[in-house]
């Protein structure tokens, strides 16, 4: 099993969950985030003033598949994510030990 995590802009959500129906994801947790990377915020200008907006909003999905799956869902959230600007996100892919469904106690592959 696999947790591919992912940190995308907002507005892309949509066009990623599309994706990842599509390459056959049941489950996903979504959450919204705040954060910066190489581009460190941006300025903006309200009312004559200027303001560091250092952190920006950004939306954070982890979705649990199984090994065979996690090339294909990891190609879809980059395709689906991708803007070609700076601040298009990460996605990282972790190996999972251990699943356990609280409700049943199942394990593994059969608790998702």
């Amino acid at each position: 099993m696999r947790l591919i995590t992912a940190v995308i802009k907002p507005f892309k959500l949509k066009d990623v969950r599309s994706a990842l129906t599509k390459a056959g994801v049941q489950y996903m947790t979504i959450s919204e985030v705040k954060g910066f990377g190489r581009q460190k915020g941006h300025t903006e200008l309200y009312r004559g003033a200027s303001y560091v907006l250092d952190m920006l909003p950004k939306v954070r999905l982890e979705v649990l598949v199984t090994d065979e799956m996690a090339e294909q869902v990891v190609e879809a959230i980059r395709e689906s994510a991708h803007t070609s600007k700076i601040g298009d996100g990460k996605i990282f892919v972790t190996p999972l030990q251990q699943v356990i469904r609280i409700r049943t106690g199942e394990t593994g592959p059969s608790a998702v």
